[in-house]
Formats: structure tokens, sequence, C-alpha cells
């Protein structure tokens, strides 16, 4: 971690609901610049929903959500336009944050999939869209990575791409965030574990 630097993300005193209910309750969070921090919890826990808040797609209906630089969150799903290449989904990335098209064919390669570059996403397994959605980040350098149980339909040889993209998030003083059903791999992966419960988390000992 850099704790000379300003957290990447603080929630203070932050209440969410959804659908009328509430799922985060007073919940306080501070995320380091340069950590890696894993996040588990029992299913319906509100471990999207807070995923979601630090992506500032859901604001909080009270509290304070204070985020710096931008931000790419991989959900459940790969984020892909089904009609579109893999190639053109990446290039279409690239340009909407001001990068030449090279940056995403680049990006391609690094995870594997340059030969497939003129391949519809809807024509492209489960893993090669997971691998296109890590590409994304190869391509946009965020300074705050949120990763939602990304490793799934990762093969032991892809899921090693979700190292390299970690790693350069930290490298380059940013932060991730990482949900995981699988606390070895959250423990693997990360700096430090919380658990969030009853709308609120708290920190976990790692043996």
């Amino acid at each position: 971690m850099h704790p000379q630097l300003s957290p990447q993300a603080e929630l203070t005193d932050v209440h969410v609901d959804v659908q009328r209910t509430a799922v985060l309750r007073g919940l306080d969070l501070v995320v380091a610049a340069g950590e890696v921090l894993g996040l588990i919890g029992a299913n319906g826990s509100g471990k999207s929903t807070l995923l979601n808040v630090l992506a500032t797609l859901i604001p909080p209906v009270a509290g304070t959500v204070q985020v710096r630089g931008p931000v790419a969150l991989l959900g459940h799903a790969p984020a892909l336009y089904s009609q579109l290449t893999l190639g053109e989904n990446l290039r279409f990335v690239a340009r909407m944050t001001g990068r030449d098209d090279a940056v995403a064919d680049a990006a391609l390669a690094t995870v594997g999939l340059a030969a497939a570059a003129d391949r519809r996403a809807d024509r492209c397994s489960h893993g090669m869209r997971r691998r296109a959605d890590l590409a994304r980040v190869f391509v946009t350098e965020p300074s705050l990575l949120l990763l939602d149980e990304v490793h799934t339909g990762l093969d032991v040889t892809s899921a090693a791409l979700v190292d390299h993209v970690v790693d350069g998030v930290r490298r380059r003083g940013g932060a991730c965030v990482v949900v995981s059903h699988d606390r070895d791999q959250v423990a693997r992966l990360t700096d430090r574990v919380v658990e969030l419960a009853a709308g609120r988390v708290a920190p976990v000992v790692v043996a």
C-alpha cells in the first residue's frame, strides 16, 4: 500500500436502500491507494450493491462517497456488445477514452485474444468474453478497479490474467476491490479482507 497518498475511495456512514429494503446501513470503508481489498459476504449481503456505490452507479440515501480518478467495474457478466466483434468492442472503449485503436488491439493480444479479434462477442465462450472484459482494464487504466466474481468462467491459465490486471493497477498507485465466494482466492490476491454483514463491513483475520 501507499499510506502517504490520499484514499482512493472513502465511504462514510453510507446508507443504501434497494427496492425499499435497507442494504447498506451506516457503512464506513476506506480503500487506500495501492491497496487490493478483498470483500466477502453471504449471498444477498449487498456486495454487488457496495461495488456499484463505489462505481458511483448507485447514490446513497445518506452518507458520503468520495472516489478519486477513473473507475472500472467488471461485473458478473462481461460488458460487451454481443453484435460487435471483440476487436470492435475494445476499439469502441479505446475511442471513448481518447485512445488509439492500437491500444485496444494490444490489450486483446495481452489477454490472448488477438486471433479472435474478428469474432462476434455472442459467438465466443464465456471465458473468452471474460478475458475481453479484462482487456478493457488495459485500455482504460482505471485508478479504482472493482472486480465482482471475476474468476468465474476462467480456467487456471486465464485466471492468472486477473493477477496481472490487479498488479498493473497497484503499480500505477491505484486500488482494487475484489469480491469472491472463494475465500482462499481472496486471501491470496488481496492485502486485507473485510466481510459485509448486516449492512456494514468488518475486518477478517486471514490465517
